[in-house]
């Protein structure tokens, strides 16, 4: 998220937890210093997916093998 106010930093985290309807807002979210919190993103904020292959518990199908 960008800073709210000139000089301060922008805050970085991962989602860890959805807690609206149908994936909506708001989001648990860790921030890079450990810090958990509720979050209603706002137009500030810039939500990332990650690739499929870099969740846990990978779903994305294996490729084919040769034997």
């Amino acid at each position: 998220m960008h800073a709210a106010h000139v000089g301060e930093a922008d805050r970085t985290g991962e989602i860890i937890g959805v807690k609206g309807p149908a994936g909506t807002p708001p989001y648990l979210v860790r921030f890079d210093d450990g810090h958990q919190g509720l979050v209603f993103p706002g137009p500030d904020a810039v939500v990332e997916g990650r690739a499929v292959e870099d969740l846990p518990g990978d779903t994305a199908p294996d490729s084919p093998s040769d034997g």
